[in-house]
């Protein structure tokens, strides 16, 4: 265990391909068997840097567990966090978490997140550096901002005979994002714009002219480790939490195991039911702002019947409810991740409104599936809880501090929430 004050405690720390430290799942598997464990929850972070970062939010999202469950007769709850190599922009501000940097202090990359992406892309440090030069000279023609989408490509390219594709969809059919793989400057410009209407086109963080294009250009670089992450949290989940879950399982047969995982630990949690093993469930899975596809879980797409979601097989692996906790004050999903999503396609209309294929599951709820229940949070903590199928949850009445550009996505400390899982896996009174 760590400091941890909530116990019991375990952590389960996984590498870039899935592998998992085995003494922790052991340790883990032992413990659980030992000390009884009725009911154990399983936590995957989003984009942190660090592991004592990662530490914090397991430790304030699970302060109020053992307040709310008291003393239920029968109920040993055990708690798990998730441990795996991700990072956000250190500009991003972590509502109740103390900064790691100034908004807007500086135009190229500060030394927290210059060192983060030279962590996660191992190896190109170069790289790294010359785009940090770039996005501070600002450099006022052209050939600067094509050597810089040069970079950021050659940043994300997957190694040769590494046998991991670029791209990971959520969606039967879905296209490698064009950004990811067209030369160009307009998707500099394309989420210049998008960065401006995030901050309502009031003043603030991001300028006009040639400097916007640049503000532009670090919000690609920004898009562009996000995918590399997104690809990253599917693969952690199926080949890594799946098959240690499945460990946990067969070493204490009936202890009822509750995943929750905050943005891309979101899609790390539902990957990972597809890489449980046998005929190994979970109770119950809940999204906190999960950044993935709305159509994950979809029979069939609203747009295009003949296809699916990726992940529409797995929805059986949850016994109990699967439930998406969704803002509408989350920018991030609601403002970026469809204007990314949308950058993959030739649409003359990238910056219109309404177009609902390219949504997050944490900005508007699981989509197009028979059967989904929509519910707000008053009406979810007042219940009775769905009992299974998957659950929609409007959030936005806590889920809703934060600025640009990720506006609320991180604002997931919030007793409500806590309370949100307990009713999910019915770990009290069930």
């Amino acid at each position: 265990m760590t400091g941890m004050k909530v116990r019991p405690y375990w952590e389960l720390r996984f590498d870039a391909d899935g592998d998992v430290d085995t003494r922790q799942r052991d340790r883990l598997t032992e413990q659980v068997e030992q000390q009884g464990i009725t009911d154990l929850v399983v936590f995957a972070h989003g984009w942190n840097n660090d592991r004592a970062m990662a530490t914090a939010l397991y430790e304030r999202f699970f302060a109020p567990f053992p307040g709310l469950l008291g003393k239920a007769a029968g109920v040993r709850l055990g708690y798990a966090g998730v441990m795996w190599p991700s990072m956000r922009f250190t500009d991003e501000a972590v509502p109740a978490f103390p900064p790691t940097a100034a908004a807007g202090a500086e135009p190229g990359l500060d030394e927290g997140t210059r060192g983060a992406l030279e962590t996660v892309f191992p190896g190109r440090g170069q790289m790294v550096a010359r785009l940090a030069q770039l996005l501070a000279e600002r450099p006022e023609r052209a050939s600067a901002l094509d050597e810089f989408t040069v970079l950021v490509r050659g940043l994300a390219r997957v190694p040769e005979g590494s046998g991991a594709a670029l791209y990971a969809p959520d969606v039967d059919g879905d296209e490698l994002p064009a950004m990811l793989g067209e030369e160009g400057t307009a998707y500099c410009e394309l989420f210049a714009t998008a960065l401006a209407e995030a901050e309502e086109r009031g003043p603030g963080l991001f300028g006009g002219g040639f400097g916007g294009l640049w503000d532009g250009a670090r919000e690609l670089l920004r898009q562009t480790t996000y995918y590399a992450m997104k690809r990253r949290a599917g693969t952690v989940g199926r080949d890594g939490l799946g098959p240690a879950l499945g460990a946990v399982a067969a070493g204490r047969p009936g202890v009822r195991i509750h995943l929750v995982g905050h943005s891309f630990g979101g899609r790390l949690v539902s990957y990972a039911l597809g890489g449980l093993p046998g005929d190994t469930t979970v109770a119950s899975l809940t999204l906190l702002q999960g950044a993935f596809s709305h159509y994950a879980f979809a029979e069939r797409l609203p747009h295009a019947a003949d296809r699916g979601g990726a992940l529409r097989a797995d929805r059986g692996r949850v016994r109990g409810p699967l439930v998406s906790c969704h803002s509408r004050h989350d920018t991030a999903l609601g403002v970026l991740y469809p204007l990314a999503s949308r950058a993959a396609r030739d649409d003359s209309s990238l910056l219109g409104r309404g177009d609902a294929r390219w949504g997050a599951m944490g900005h508007g709820g699981i989509q197009a599936v028979a059967g989904c229940a929509r519910l707000d949070l008053a009406e979810a903590l007042e219940g009775p809880f769905p009992q299974d199928g998957c659950v929609s949850v409007d959030v936005s009445s806590v889920v809703r501090h934060g600025g640009p550009p990720a506006g609320a996505h991180s604002d997931i400390c919030h007793e409500e929430l806590a309370r949100v899982v307990l009713a999910a896996g019915r770990i009290a009174g069930r």
